[in-house]
């Protein structure tokens, strides 16, 4: 039994489709089969919600009268500085930016109330942006200061464009040492005194699809409550890693480029984020429809939390020193039920992701679909990149000729 994307966006056009979320295709193939569910079947929907700092947007902010050219100067959106090294009126707007006057961790732990995630959820939530920008100053582009404020309503362009999201699998961060460490998976609490994890578990996209089969460059998604799309594999993309028996691999591996009008998309799926000790970030939502072309698809995307392992890091020591040890895998499942025991110890566990709205991604999606206003997309294959986590020797390691 196959079937062809074609095939499944005639019965969206047709009000036949049949589609269910990553959680209801679960129930559906143990009760009645991995054949019959693929044929029945037409799209499974997924869902992750949770932050990722490889995220930003890129705006074009119209000219000004006279002209000023951004690229070169120091361009500022509420505070935070933005990227122009472009041309005279584009920008980026990166999630981790932070104010100049920020304190950072001079006043250890930092707290990092706002930066460039915070400025994309208020252009997102309508709000006004203060600009104010300097340059050199052109015989085309005379002016040499410009402070006003823009409104995403009434910008050329602005588009979310993330380079690196929806990571598939992910460290279960804890601390071996004896003090509180502060970290990008959040506080971790001494002596294994806590265990941090970030992923919907068998809810997020590229865990119901292992080997890329039907997600790629160009796949039409769910990004950040509007309509994105996959626009290349993401920063650190590498499939060449462990995986267990069903194919899930069991260390970080494959991510996703996306881009998508920010002009669609809503605050509730794109937040400003605050972690304190690390810095902000961006949390997105993201949603990608599986095609059930077989009955192989199917398998895939019926995988359950207990079926999933990740890998258990020691941030305090292992991840910053880039030494390659695991001192543990667990599943989703013993993850969700907050504890799991390591070394002997019970730890508590906490998730930096919320399943309960990675579960409201995978509904929008479903009904979207089923309404005839979403239809899915022939995807060209996500290639492998050099690798997640390549060495970079210091300077004074490298031959000199």
């Amino acid at each position: 039994m196959a079937k062809t994307i074609a095939e499944i966006n005639q019965k969206i056009k047709e009000g036949k489709a049949v589609v269910v979320t990553a959680e209801e295709i679960i129930g559906i193939v143990r009760e009645r089969g991995a054949e019959r569910a693929a044929r029945e079947v037409d799209v499974v929907t997924t869902g992750t919600f949770g932050p990722m700092c490889s995220s930003g947007a890129y705006l074009n902010i119209g000219h000004s009268k006279p002209r000023i050219k951004l690229g070169g100067g120091k361009t500022y959106l509420n505070g935070v500085p933005v990227y122009t090294g472009f041309a005279a009126v584009d920008l980026f707007v990166g999630a981790d930016a932070l104010p100049d006057d920020d304190p950072r961790n001079r006043a250890y732990p930092g707290e990092f109330n706002y930066g460039g995630g915070h400025v994309i959820e208020e252009l997102v939530a309508g709000k006004d942006i203060r600009l104010i920008a300097t340059s050199y100053g052109t015989d085309c582009y005379p002016r040499k200061k410009l402070e006003t404020w823009i409104n995403i309503k009434d910008l050329n362009d602005a588009v979310l464009f993330n380079m690196r999201n929806a990571y598939q699998n992910y460290n279960v961060a804890v601390n071996l040492s004896d003090k509180t460490v502060y970290t990008y998976m959040g506080v971790l609490k001494p002596n294994l005194g806590s265990a941090n994890f970030c992923s919907a578990g068998q809810l997020s996209p590229l865990l119901n699809d292992p080997y890329y089969k039907t997600i790629g460059i160009g796949t039409r998604i769910f990004l950040g409550g509007g309509i994105g799309y996959v626009a290349w594999p993401g920063t650190q993309h590498d499939p060449n890693v462990p995986r267990s028996d069903n194919g899930v691999p069991t260390r970080g591996a494959g991510t996703l480029a996306v881009i998508g009008d920010l002009k669609q998309m809503a605050p509730r799926w794109l937040m400003g984020t605050s972690m304190m000790g690390y810095g902000a970030s961006l949390t997105v939502g993201v949603g990608v429809p599986i095609p059930v072309l077989s009955e192989e698809i199917v398998r895939y995307t019926a995988v359950t939390d207990d079926e999933i392992l990740a890998p258990v890091v020691d941030y305090s020591g292992d991840y910053p020193l880039l030494r390659p040890d695991v001192l543990a895998e667990v599943s989703y499942a013993a993850l969700k039920s907050g504890r799991i025991t390591l070394r002997g110890k019970d730890v508590p566990t906490a998730s930096l992701s919320s399943y309960s709205r990675a579960l409201e991604i995978a509904a929008t999606l479903k009904e979207w679909i089923l309404s005839g206003g979403f239809e899915l997309t022939e995807p060209v294959a996500l290639l492998p990149t050099a690798g997640s986590d390549r060495t970079v020797r210091p300077l004074n390691e490298r031959p000199i000729d």
